[in-house]
């Protein structure tokens, strides 16, 4: 049924593993689509109360990938560049509580898929960062309205604008993460957290999952993400951008 994922379900416990290891969970189209397409899954099983999304290999995911997007004259360049926001907002709005469990990188687009998530535990080994700007490119898929909301908007402009890496404990302590654990920790706790959340009765823990869905809708709303795709097309297609992105990737490279 999927390609660049793996998919299961056991009782009241769903599991969504990025499974392309070797490419640090890079978010081709294909995934990003996959991503949409399995939270419809979840939605299907009305025993799933949690589900718990993961990376396998080193990384959570290092962000989108790319190198598998189309080229820009092509026809369906917009729906590519909207795949993004799709993948977040079907995570976001599935049934099931979502919780991410964070380890290695967690990078642009993969943190924007962690914070689709609606509870977050990372390794205290666990790095972030967004480089989109230094990609020469705005971060997209709603990222923007969605780390406002989490951790503010001061420091969703630094930490955007900037680029710079942080870790898991900045990452708790301005609200993005829910706990920090050791690596060796970090399966327990998130089995843990997710039998608690799967032992609450059903009704109001999605009530509450959709009351503060409705609060934070009315003071950060992602409905005008939509534009975002056109935000990153351009960003793509500008000259100065462009000379940005290569001296990025050159300087990966090194």
């Amino acid at each position: 049924m999927f390609t660049t994922l793996e998919v299961s379900a056991e009782g009241a416990i769903g599991s969504l593993w990025l499974n392309r290891p070797e490419r640090l969970n890079a978010l081709s189209i294909t995934a990003l689509e996959e991503l949409a397409a399995a939270a419809r899954w979840f939605d299907t099983r009305q025993e799933v109360r949690v589900v718990i999304v993961g990376g396998r290999g080193r990384a959570f995911s290092a962000g989108a990938d790319l190198d598998g997007f189309p080229a820009l004259t092509d026809a369906g360049v917009r729906e590519a560049a909207d795949a993004g926001r799709l993948m977040a907002d079907a995570l976001e709005t599935m049934k099931a509580v979502c919780i991410a469990r964070i380890q290695g990188w967690c990078v642009g687009g993969g943190l924007v898929l962690a914070a689709a998530c609606d509870l977050r535990v990372a390794a205290d080994t666990a790095r972030f960062s967004i480089p989109e700007v230094d990609l020469g490119i705005p971060l997209a898929w709603g990222g923007i309205p969605r780390l406002v909301r989490e951790i503010g908007p001061a420091l969703t402009r630094e930490l955007v604008i900037t680029c710079r890496e942080f870790g898991a404990e900045e990452a708790r302590d301005c609200g993005f993460l829910n706990r920090v654990v050791s690596a060796d920790a970090l399966d327990a706790e998130v089995e843990n957290l997710a039998g608690q959340v799967a032992s609450k009765p059903v009704y109001p823990v999605a009530a509450t999952k959709a009351h503060v869905a409705a609060v934070t809708e009315q003071m950060v709303g992602t409905r005008h993400a939509w534009s975002d795709a056109d935000g990153l097309i351009g960003g793509l297609l500008d000259p100065e951008c462009g000379r940005a992105r290569e001296a990025y990737i050159r300087a990966r490279g090194r």
